[in-house]
């Protein structure tokens, strides 16, 4: 039987030494490599080459959006699943329009992570049950899209900045050096324009981004 190889990345040794535990159970399971950072984290999905990575969205250096951008432009193997304490709805939508394969709650993780593991390593999604109303408003909020078309002019200031900057080519890194905020609340803006614009897809603000790029900088 072919095991799925497995990469977690997440800075609790205690909280990944109890992932490792649950996933050895499963003779299917291998953990191939561990990571308290998510450098750490793309250095060991490079080498490592995984079926999945689970990574927590909160990690030093880079978090877990900023390494899953990384594993997609770089078309690296492995499914991603994520592992947060948020129950945020715009960090979920942001996640789920990057194309995450799984997204779990970290207070459940250790009941779920196997489920996970298994549907998004057979090209599968799966989130937490308790988050399904978050669900259920990505449905409605497509439906609403649908009749009404969103524009520049539904976003905030800080999210037109942020906006403007994605067209510059900057990094999440570098947009919070240069709005001098954190890396955590660039994310936040990234996933609300997203979820105001109707952005799908890996490369999908980048793209609205440059196309409007004259009219961000007026």
């Amino acid at each position: 039987m072919k095991k799925i190889r497995i990469v977690i990345a997440d800075d609790h040794p205690i909280f990944i030494r109890g992932l490792r535990q649950v996933l050895a159970a499963d003779p299917i399971m291998e953990v191939v490599a561990e990571a308290r950072d998510g450098d750490a984290a793309l250095t060991s999905i490079q080498e490592s080459k995984p079926d999945v990575a689970i990574l927590d969205v909160d990690m030093p250096k880079k978090d877990g959006f900023e390494v899953l951008r990384a594993v997609q432009s770089q078309r690296l193997p492995p499914a991603v699943v994520f592992l947060t304490m948020h129950k945020n709805e715009a960090l979920f939508n942001g996640a789920m329009d990057l194309g995450v394969s799984g997204y779990v709650l970290k207070d459940s993780a250790l009941a779920e992570i196997v489920d996970s593991v298994k549907a998004a390593a057979a090209g599968h999604n799966y989130v937490s049950p308790t988050l399904s109303t978050f669900l259920l408003g990505r449905r409605r909020r497509a439906q609403a899209l649908m009749i009404e078309q969103p524009s520049l002019k539904d976003l905030t200031r800080a999210e037109r900045s942020v906006l403007e900057l994605v067209a510059r080519g900057k990094t999440s890194n570098e947009i919070a050096e240069e709005l001098h905020v954190s890396i955590r609340t660039v994310e936040h803006h990234r996933a609300h324009i997203s979820s105001k614009l109707n952005l799908h897809g890996t490369h999908a603000l980048l793209r609205f981004a440059l196309a409007r790029k004259s009219e961000l900088s007026q």
